[in-house]
């Protein structure tokens, strides 16, 4: 046994027979799994496109956004000498959320262009110091662009280690499981096939027998009937959200030069009154979280508010 593995088999969580498990995954992986087109590609840019996207939203929803995005700004270099109001319309036309992460992305192409000569950086700390990239959007473009990252801890991930090896809820405890778990060198395989065991086997309603779980042998969840999970914060409902209106403001803001706030409101809600709850004060507040996130700049002119994209 290699330091390594005896490093592994020293974590109470995880059982003796690491290479089994790990072996048992894997094969399970390869064998069959969704096919996304970020799964088929080693560039970063296009993985880098697609970490940004999947960011709280539908992967179903991903595939088309991703494949038309990258359709019309193939490159970083496409990116960065785009316009970045067509960048943000683009992103809310497709209602991919949150649409300061367009700004970042956009931004992001351009230190690569500037600052690294249009190459990505390999290293996860270097990557982490793109605009709007943090410590787990790095470290998975840094392991499916390169397989040169650590072991992903999300949502899927501290599911997985928690019914399948009783790991308490805790972030440090997870990040350190996870790290001992994952084979060294072979950080795109296995954080692909552990969030894919994640998405489609141990989802919070699991399907250990249908999905054919690898690990249902060594499984504590599988083996006391016992299919709690760690708490997880839910998605705010996007419908009638600020969220959905900030969208909306973006969109219709790309279609005119400017707009006053009594012109802009009525076309992003029907009851839009200047005087009421849903008024000018209403609409100053989304303006103004638009414009921190330095998308859209507000002016007054001649006792009227003018909005218009940044």
């Amino acid at each position: 046994m290699s330091e390594a593995d005896e490093s592994v088999g020293a974590d109470d969580h995880l059982p003796e027979d690491v290479e089994a498990v790990r072996a048992a995954l894997v094969e399970w992986y390869e064998a069959d799994h969704r096919e996304f087109p970020w799964r088929r590609t080693d560039d970063p840019y296009e993985i880098h496109v697609s970490e940004v996207m999947s960011q709280q939203t539908q992967l179903s929803r991903v595939v088309t956004a991703w494949e038309a995005f990258l359709e019309r700004w193939p490159t970083t270099a496409d990116l960065a000498a785009a316009d970045r109001a067509d960048v943000v319309g683009f992103w809310s036309d497709h209602s991919l959320g949150y649409n300061n992460r367009a700004k970042y992305l956009h931004e992001a192409a351009g230190q690569i262009e500037s600052e690294y000569g249009g190459e990505f950086p390999r290293e996860p700390d270097e990557l982490a110091e793109l605009m709007g990239v943090g410590p787990y959007t790095a470290n998975a473009v840094a392991s499916f662009a390169f397989d040169n990252g650590d072991a992903v801890v999300d949502t899927n991930v501290k599911r997985v280690l928690y019914r399948a090896f009783d790991v308490p809820d805790d972030d440090a405890t997870f990040e350190r499981v996870a790290a001992d778990l994952m084979p060294e060198g072979e950080s795109r395989v296995w954080n692909n096939a552990i969030m894919e065991l994640g998405g489609v086997a141990c989802e919070k309603t699991p399907e250990c027998d249908g999905e054919s779980c690898p690990w249902r042998e060594w499984c504590h969840a599988y083996e006391t009937g016992d299919f709690t999970a760690p708490d997880v914060p839910t998605q705010p409902a996007f419908e009638g959200s600020r969220r959905q209106f900030r969208g909306r403001i973006v969109r219709t803001l790309g279609e005119h030069d400017e707009l006053p706030l009594d012109v802009l409101g009525p076309r992003i809600r029907v009851d839009y009154a200047p005087d009421g709850e849903y008024g000018r004060e209403w609409l100053r507040g989304l303006l103004s979280d638009l414009a921190d996130d330095g998308l859209v700049r507000v002016e007054e002119r001649d006792d009227e508010t003018v909005a218009r994209l940044q």
